[in-house]
């Protein structure tokens, strides 16, 4: 059994800083005799939040439901984080988001999850109004896989004044995606006022030292931001421009595969002489018998004799090699089946020698990617006269992202060696551009408060895949492919009406309506992506002659490491939703509030929903309030999960076979008669009950508030994409040989599929504590969070009874799926952050404490040779330490340096049968914090 570790190091400081944090707070008990009036921290006890009502804003202490504020503006500067995802995910123990690695498009969107619940299962707003979601739908191995998030880093964190985290459900009040919660981005209103920040830095680390000499995953940012009025009303502009170059970090090991096979050898003396041997063969069995199979026997035993080391591999491999005398003896002579691992290992290191190369020169790129973004955002409102005004605000974001893929090795298949000698490294480079906007006007009519909007996003994502080649094209094929992408338009029409009545201590009352449209697009790449070719550059058919390596293994098609979406593949769907809400707030007394709300939304494609919410809070006194909430909730399918549908060429292990090989697997959606075969029926709603109770307490005399709140939340017929259904071999039944041929059909050995599978229970708890000392030459701020959390799959599978007597429900939701869901997120997060202001100085500690979590990856525990389904890696729990010094070097000037992981603290290392021949020292599919170790930076933060 893996042992759990940690860092002495992190231990001491994260005890260094609860002393300080409790010292604080004795501190102001022993000097503070009488409550503190118009200090910052009242102010913070006392913030005003928007998200979770509609009454005009609360402070967080009077709301009935938990709200998170994070003031973006004070702590910007501290950070060492500069995304919005990474930012969250270190300040916000709920919140949980990483830098994926080696997983297709989610390298460049880093999905994000709330309260351990999926990344489609949170709401985003920005500044009130609903946010559309990314094109690209998370198919592969990865915390959130099947599901469709927001790309929140395609928004600037510097455009942000603030963000608000309402951890509740709240369907009722929002509608789709607010099971676990929402977020509002509020963006920047500052006017008169220039800003800047420039912000360099890297991973300074030993991790990196075979690699990059320590240091490597360089950053540089620049953002601006401006504002200014507009009129003598109150009327505002705001501009942020961002610019983010960030290099990739490489994090695998050294490759300790076999590389290079016999032949590759040989191959390799004929090319130094101007041969290429593969000309000589289109298909080998098509050379076996002709007149030229002797001249090609011939090549190999000219070119076999120049290879010194071949008899220390085999003391008779010179002389196999020269008796051979047609293509299938010198095939059974160079197999790699004919050597043992360690003949095949020697021989690569004397081959690697001989070509000046070394094994790390066959790693893959394992770590972040490469990534070039750009953003611009606006935020504008122009008032008409005393009771109106106009607003609008929105963005457009382009972000050009590089990753890595699996080497293809010369001694594979999937490699053509006739144009790649050494083999190479394929990249996945995708465009993601995003656009949003809102316009709208807003005022008071008759004394009730009106909103009239119109939001506006899209987002695209698109693939090129270099580096590369279409193997099956040979010598014709590219290195650089255009594989198509995916979009996804939303557009929504808000009209919302609030008034707040003199009857009890105040009734507010709101009411509206909502109409969306989305929109979903596969594009098809360029044919050669996603085509295979036989020997005559044709398409393939089952009747053709299709191109092979030497030893007779088929070529594979299609644009290597990521296939093009194909001309059947093609989407353009539409739906339409439309939803009304009424939300009424009561404050019976002064200490009694009473919040109720009830919606119902129609779509076009699956049927209607109707959700009700009741919360309350009650004041036990002027500082104590008792809060509780229930409520119903439900999540459409995304249009990508009804609609997503595509077909790729994978090097994958099926269920029951003995080992990897190239098969056609395809993801189809559920109104296909591959997904009718299985009985597999169309996607429906989620649905959510969730309950939450707490209470919040402050001391206003030494500036300490205290909330904390539990909450359970049962979702029924969760969506997950299932597992790969592999094609029947020997159909008997009449139900296999139907679904046999529908197989045969879709031209695939494998499909995967969306489903209303499983029902779940999350249950949790939040703790925060806030304390703020403030003196005339210093201000220390100290703040801990901490959740618990945790999410389990209840009840049976909901399968057809054709899977069930097919025992095949462990494949409909397989023990991968279930790591992902139960065991990939930490179930206990907490960090304490403690800041000290003083004079010109600025101090900022943090410690996070990420729990434990597992691999997704069946392993070999005990070392017996037996990956056992339900023995994964575990990954131990950690302390990540941040530490930042900044200096105010005049009133328009200030410079910051600081680390985030301070001690350099990694992830527990995979147990060897995880690694992938030592490429994955870390696992890709779970991880708490990143794989990259520790950053160091700068920051200059100019202000005029």
């Amino acid at each position: 059994m893996i042992q759990k570790t940690m860092f002495n190091s992190s231990k001491r400081a994260v005890l260094s800083t609860a002393v300080i944090f409790f010292s604080g707070i004795y501190l102001t008990q022993a000097q503070e005799t009488k409550p503190v009036k118009d200090t910052t921290s009242d102010k913070q006890i006392e913030e005003v939040v928007l998200v979770g009502s509609r009454s005009g804003g609360r402070s967080k202490a009077d709301s009935p439901v938990p709200v998170d504020v994070f003031n973006l503006k004070d702590i910007q500067q501290s950070l060492p984080q500069t995304n919005i995802n990474q930012i969250l995910n270190t300040i916000a123990p709920s919140f949980t988001s990483t830098i994926q690695t080696n997983a297709d498009g989610s390298d460049h969107s880093d999905p994000a999850q709330l309260r351990g619940l999926g990344p489609d299962q949170t709401l985003v707003l920005v500044n009130g109004k609903r946010r559309h979601n990314s094109a690209l739908v998370n198919v592969n191995g990865a915390p959130g896989r099947g599901t469709v998030g927001t790309d929140l880093n395609a928004i600037p964190a510097f455009a942000l004044s603030r963000i608000e985290v309402l951890r509740d459900g709240a369907s009722a009040q929002y509608g789709s995606d607010a099971i676990a919660g929402v977020m509002n981005l509020q963006l920047k209103r500052d006017t008169g006022r220039l800003t800047g920040q420039l912000n360099y830095g890297g991973y300074l680390t030993n991790a990196a030292k075979d690699h990059t000499g320590n240091y490597d995953g360089q950053q540089f940012q620049l953002d601006l931001n401006y504002g200014n009025k507009i009129g003598k009303r109150g009327g505002f502009y705001n501009l942020t421009w961002s610019s983010q170059f960030r290099d990739p970090t490489r994090r695998a090991g050294t490759e300790s595969a076999p590389i290079y096979n016999a032949y590759n050898a040989i191959e390799k003396r004929a090319a130094e002489n101007g041969v290429n041997l593969s000309s000589y063969f289109s298909n080998i069995n098509n050379l076996k018998g002709s007149a030229g199979e002797q001249d090609f026997v011939n090549l190999i035993h000219q070119y076999a004799q120049g290879i010194s080391y071949f008899n220390s591999v085999s003391p008779t491999l010179q002389s196999d090699i020269q008796s051979a005398n047609s293509i299938t003896a010198l095939q059974n002579v160079l197999k790699t089946s004919a050597f043992t691992t360690d003949q095949l290992n020697y021989l690569t290191d004397q081959e690697l020698a001989y070509r000046g190369q070394t094994r790390n020169d066959f790693n893959q790129q394992v770590g972040q990617s490469k990534l070039n973004n750009h953003q611009l955002f606006a935020n504008v409102e122009v008032p008409l006269n005393d009771d109106w005004k106009v607003y609008t605000f929105g963005g457009y974001s382009i972000r050009d992202g590089a990753s890595g893929g699996f080497y293809r090795r010369p001694n594979q298949a999937r490699t053509f060696t006739g144009l790649y000698i050494d083999g190479y490294l394929p990249e996945i480079h995708t465009k993601i551009q995003d656009v949003s906007l809102s316009a709208g006007i807003k005022g008071k009519w008759d004394g009730w408060n009106v909103d009239f909007s119109n939001t506006f996003g899209q987002n695209s994502f698109d693939y090129t895949i270099e580096n590369t080649g279409n193997t099956s094209l040979r010598f014709n094929s590219p290195n650089s492919f255009k594989a198509g992408g995916l979009q996804f338009l939303q557009n929504t029409i808000n009209l919302d009406f609030s008034k707040s009545f003199n009857w009890l201590e105040g009734v507010n009352v709101a009411f509206g309506a909502e109409q969306r449209h989305e929109n979903f697009k596969e594009n098809p790449g360029e044919e050669a992506s996603y085509t295979a070719y036989d020997v005559n550059g044709n398409p393939q058919t089952p009747t053709s002659v299709n191109p092979t390596d030497f030893f007779g293994a088929a070529l594979a098609g299609s644009s290597q490491v990521f296939a093009g979406f194909r001309p059947e593949n093609k989407t353009n769907k539409n739906r339409n939703a439309y939803a009304a809400y009424a939300d009424v707030e009561f404050n019976f007394t002064n200490w009694w509030l009473v919040d109720a709300a009830i919606r119902y939304e129609d779509y076009s494609d699956f049927g209607s929903t109707f959700n009700y919410k009741l919360a309350s809070r009650i004041k036990l006194s002027n500082d104590l309030n008792f809060r509780f909430a229930g409520s119903t909730g439900f999540r459409a399918p995304s249009i990508h999960q009804i609609y997503y549908n595509t077909t790729s060429t994978l090097f994958t292990t099926l269920p029951g076979a003995s080992g990897p090989s190239l098969v056609e697997v395809g993801t189809f959606s559920n109104d296909s008669q591959l997904a009718q075969a299985f009985g597999i029926p169309k996607l429906k709603q989620e649905t959510s009950k969730s309950v939450s109770t707490g209470f919040t307490y402050k001391i206003p005399a030494i500036n300490l508030n205290i909330t904390a709140d539990a909450y359970f939340i049962r979702i029924d017929d969760r969506i997950v994409l299932t597992d790969q259904f592999s094609r029947p071999t020997n159909p008997t039944t009449e139900a296999q040989i139907a679904l046999a041929n529908e197989f045969v059909k879709a031209n695939v050995n494998a499909a995967q599929f969306f489903s209303n599978a499983i029902d779940t229970e999350t249950k949790g708890l939040d703790v925060v504590i806030s304390h703020t000392l403030t003196k005339e030459s210093f201000k220390f701020t100290n703040d801990f969070a901490i959740n618990f959390n945790r999410t389990i799959k209840v009840g049976d599978i909901h399968a057809s009874d054709l899977l069930k007597n097919a025992g095949l429900e462990n494949t409909y939701f397989g023990e991968k799926s279930r790591i992902y869901l139960e065991d990939s997120v930490p179930k206990v997060k907490a960090s304490l952050s403690n800041n000290f202001k003083w004079n010109d100085f600025n101090f900022y500690l943090r410690n996070t404490y990420y729990g434990k979590v597992y691999g997704a990856d069946s392993v070999d525990l005990n070392g017996d040779g037996v990956a056992l389904l339900n023995e994964h890696q575990l990954i131990s729990d950690k302390i990540i330490t941040d530490l930042s010094i900044g200096y105010d070097i005049n009133k328009n000037f200030n410079l910051t340096i600081g680390t985030n992981n301070l001690f350099d603290i990694y992830p527990t290392k995979n147990v060897t049968a995880s690694t992938n021949n030592d490429q994955f020292i870390y696992s890709r599919s779970t991880s708490q914090f990143g794989q990259n170790g520790r950053y160091v930076f700068s920051k200059l933060t100019v202000s005029f």
